[in-house]
């Protein structure tokens, strides 16, 4: 629940800042990640499927940790809603000093999580809310900052 509104196909859905920056003319400061192929690589996030893990990368501005992980610990009833309703589950942000790890997993497929939350005055507003305090949200293209799968080791789960 990190942070734009707009978000679609593409996009990182609820909490990701990036389209309500660039309809605003900010784009901040954005580099392209070492290796990306471009659509080829970045599609490995924006056309997962059902189920599958989605990674995307955020960077924030020094100084606005503590209010961003007091906004998250928050986190608007209305938007956990929204969530729910964009089949949007097992959804997690990590946090190394100003680098924003978000891993999530969509009931049926990314596209359509995306569609849900472009829709909604809720994620508009989340992301209004929060845009101040990122710093990176998309390569120099505008799109996300996807990360790709390099290494899985299912293991054995515990017996239920």
């Amino acid at each position: 629940m990190s942070a734009p509104a707009g978000a679609g196909p593409g996009r990182p859905p609820a909490g990701d800042t990036g389209p309500a920056r660039r309809a605003a003319g900010d784009t901040g400061p954005t580099r392209r990640a070492a290796g990306d192929t471009g659509p080829a690589r970045r599609a490995a996030g924006a056309t997962a499927g059902p189920g599958e893990q989605v990674c995307h990368l955020y960077r924030l501005r020094p100084g606005a940790e503590a209010e961003y992980e007091r906004r998250h610990a928050e986190v608007w009833p209305e938007l956990s809603a929204l969530l729910d309703e964009a089949g949007i589950y097992d959804y997690a942000i990590y946090r190394r000093d100003l680098l924003l790890v978000c891993v999530l997993r969509t009931r049926s497929g990314f596209a359509h999580a995306g569609a849900v939350t472009a829709a909604s005055r809720v994620q508009a507003r989340w992301t209004a809310s929060l845009a101040h305090l990122f710093a990176e949200i998309a390569d120099a293209d505008g799109e996300p900052l996807w990360a790709h799968r390099v290494f899985h080791h299912p293991g054995h789960p515990p017996p239920a």
